[in-house]
C-alpha cells in the first residue's frame, strides 16, 4: 500500500486566508495549506507550504500577493518524503 498526499492545484485557484494570531496569517488553497505570514521585526515574512522563505515586506497585502504569485509545487507524496530524508542521513 502507497501512502500519498500528493495534490495538485490550479494557479487560478484563490488563496482563503486566516488570521492565527495577532502577528500571523495562514493561508490555504482549495482546503490544502499554501503557507503563511508572520510580522517580525523584519517586517511581513512570507514562507510557502514547504516552509521556504519568500520574502520580507513592508505591508501584508504586499505578502499576501507574494505567496499569491509563488510557483505553485505539487505535495511530496509520503515515500518521497521519505526517501528524501533518508538520502539526506545517509549522505
Amino acid at each position: 500500500m502507497t501512502m500519498s498526499n500528493t495534490t495538485t492545484t490550479h494557479p487560478s485557484v484563490p488563496l482563503t486566508w486566516k488570521q492565527a494570531d495577532d502577528d500571523v496569517h495562514v493561508a490555504t488553497r482549495a482546503g490544502e495549506y499554501a503557507g503563511f505570514v508572520e510580522l517580525d521585526v523584519e517586517g511581513h515574512v512570507v514562507r510557502d507550504n514547504h516552509g521556504t522563505e519568500l520574502g520580507s515586506f513592508a505591508t501584508l497585502a504586499d505578502a499576501r500577493r507574494a505567496l499569491e504569485g509563488s510557483t505553485q509545487r505539487r505535495t511530496r507524496s509520503f515515500v518521497q518524503t521519505v526517501r528524501r530524508h533518508l538520502s539526506m542521513v545517509r549522505g
